[in-house]
């Protein structure tokens, strides 16, 4: 048996004509189509990038426990277990976070590997420009130098890191498709940002736009208007399209050699990304909406040759690792939490009854596929990274985060290994501030309108409490969450937690006035910069105005408090994190 993963980096479903996308041409996807096993409800795990590769290692949930990081010394990693059975893995990639400190001991669980370099900020090539911004320290002024000096040596698209790991991955296939016992993982960084390509793809979506926006969206919410949003639009459109012609180029081999007859085909992502949907960008600083946790994938498994037809079950990252074990013959080790789709691929039906799903430090998040229930953390818990290898993204943990590490005693994933109960820093992005909600995506698949329905809640609420406990959380999860450590909730513990997320953000002294949700959060930020006294004099002094409009306090009142309160050189960060708080949808 052999089997081939093609795997994209923040693809948005939304943008392949098999998922509904009529302005796109994404020809090769609907051959794949044609051609596999399309999932209509498959949701991401652990999120962002990295997280999501410990899933498809381990198979099992990654964000309860630890955020960023490598692969442990305790998991199991599917590749690695092919490998040490006789399996060969190989990994052909141009994505760079496996060669920083926080993904340092991905890549070396295969048999052997090929890095294509220069995405995003690789650090790679070297120009006039990057040096300077290094002397002058002023290298994360706004501008990624790094990028820079790389593109000017992607003059030509067959230099382009995608175009580069795609001629490596048809290289394997050209020279050992006759073999036997093989696993072949493609992944490229596309569609991520930056959303770069050469001219012959951004010719299909030609538009005037003369704004500053490039192809490079911040982690924020969209203040620069409807024609960025469009602009960002046509530049991820232009590099979806180059992902579906290098796609077309893996099908193309398929059939030369028809691979069909003994390979299983994998199309995935890690997750998606927002294109100004609910007026952000990108992914990480909201809750997690359909758009990123909401995934594409698809699976041709040649032991039945179901194609052309779709499933409904609700899956997970957490199921490929099982998926390809079991497909090779494997045993699947006790501790995957994933399901192999063998079943659901030939017959359909369904493999689990809810999905769970967010970042480490945000909101958990749990569906059945037509409620997604967003539960917000609550202000000011305390949460832990429990890890053998304390590296964050791109650096280790400095020595003021290790200074007062616990050990905890092993979950039994850890295989009797104690870990490190290191406490997380939840930085002044505080998800809190968010809110809790409840949608219906059948009335209501855009989220635009939270549901008022405490039954539902209350059974999701439920449901993600008894999924925890099958994760093993560790102790303070459930709290964080304002859940009991033991037995479930009721619809009255749901109402008194949405009291407590509101009061919590309102300032003692200022509770008989009325507040907007953004602006009390935003007061909470300010709270963070300025001494409290110091804080709520200013609160006071604004807020409480003879001319105010009847004790109601909004945002832009707190915007007022910034500029007359906070220290001129503070106001840049406390009106970015004041204007993050002030989101509330």
């Amino acid at each position: 048996m052999k089997a081939i993963m093609v795997m994209y980096d923040s693809l948005n479903r939304n943008m392949l004509e098999p998922y509904g996308c009529d302005w796109i041409r994404t020809p090769n996807f609907i051959r794949l189509a044609e051609r596999c096993v399309t999932f209509d409800c498959n949701y991401a795990g652990s999120l962002p990038c990295m997280p999501a590769r410990r899933e498809i290692h381990t198979g099992r949930y990654n964000f309860e426990h630890r955020s960023w990081g490598p692969i442990e010394p305790f998991d199991d990693s599917m590749p690695e277990i092919l490998k040490n059975n006789g399996i060969y893995t190989h990994l052909v990639t141009d994505h760079d976070h496996y060669w920083e400190d926080g993904g340092a001991t991905y890549h070396s669980r295969y048999s052997s590997f090929v890095f294509s370099r220069g995405q995003e900020g690789d650090h790679w090539k070297v120009n006039c420009d990057l040096i300077r911004a290094v002397h002058e320290r002023n290298l994360y002024s706004g501008k990624n130098y790094y990028d820079l000096a790389n593109r000017e040596y992607m003059d030509r698209e067959e230099r382009m890191p995608q175009a580069v790991t795609f001629s490596a991955g048809l290289d394997f296939l050209e020279k050992n498709h006759a073999e036997d016992n093989w696993f072949l993982q493609i992944e490229t960084f596309d569609p991520h940002e930056p959303f770069f390509t050469q001219k012959a793809y951004k010719e299909a979506f030609a538009h005037d736009y003369d704004g500053d926006m490039g192809d490079w969206p911040p982690y924020y919410f969209v203040t620069e208007g409807g024609d960025a949003v469009r602009h960002v639009r046509m530049e991820y459109a232009a590099l979806v399209t180059m992902c579906d012609h290098y796609l077309g180029l893996v099908l193309d081999k398929m059939d030369e050699y028809d691979l069909w007859k003994d390979t299983m085909l994998i199309i995935n992502t890690d997750h998606g990304f927002l294109l100004g949907e609910h007026g952000w960008w990108s992914k990480t600083v909201m809750p997690v909406y359909e758009e990123i946790c909401h995934t594409p994938l698809f699976i041709y498994d040649p032991r039945s040759g179901v194609h052309g037809e779709r499933r409904s079950a609700l899956t997970q990252t957490i199921d490929l690792a099982p998926t390809i074990l079991e497909h090779f013959g494997q045993k699947i080790p006790q501790n995957m939490q994933g399901k192999p789709l063998q079943s659901v691929i030939r017959h359909g039906g369904k493999i689990r009854d809810y999905a769970m799903f967010g970042y480490h430090e945000g909101h958990c998040n749990i569906t059945d596929g037509r409620y997604v229930y967003m539960k917000a953390p609550l202000e000011g818990t305390e949460f832990y990274e429990y890890t053998l290898m304390p590296t964050h993204m791109q650096r280790r943990f400095g020595t003021e985060e290790l200074q007062d590490i616990h050990l905890q005693e092993p979950f039994s994933f850890t295989k009797g290994c104690r870990t490190m109960k290191i406490r997380a820093n939840e930085g002044m992005n505080h998800l809190a501030n968010f809110g809790t909600r409840l949608f219906d995506l059948q009335d209501d698949p855009r989220q635009e309108h939270p549901a008022d329905n405490i039954e539902k809640e209350t059974e999701l609420a439920n449901a993600m409490i008894r999924m925890m406990h099958e994760d093993e959380c560790p102790a303070e999860r459930f709290g964080r969450f304002g859940f009991p450590e033991e037995g479930e909730v009721t619809p009255e513990d749901i109402r008194r937690l949405h009291e407590k997320e509101k009061q919590v953000r309102i300032p003692d002294r200022f509770s008989d006035m009325e507040w907007e949700e953004g602006a009390a959060n935003m007061c909470q930020v300010i709270a963070r910069f300025l001494p409290e006294e110091a804080a709520e004099q200013a609160v006071e002094r604004i807020c409480r105005r003879k001319e105010d409009s009847g004790g109601r306090v909004t945002a832009d009142r707190m915007l007022e408090v910034i500029k007359e309160a906070v220290p001129q050189e503070q106001q840049p960060i406390v009106y970015y994190f004041g204007m993050l708080a002030a989101r509330t949808v």
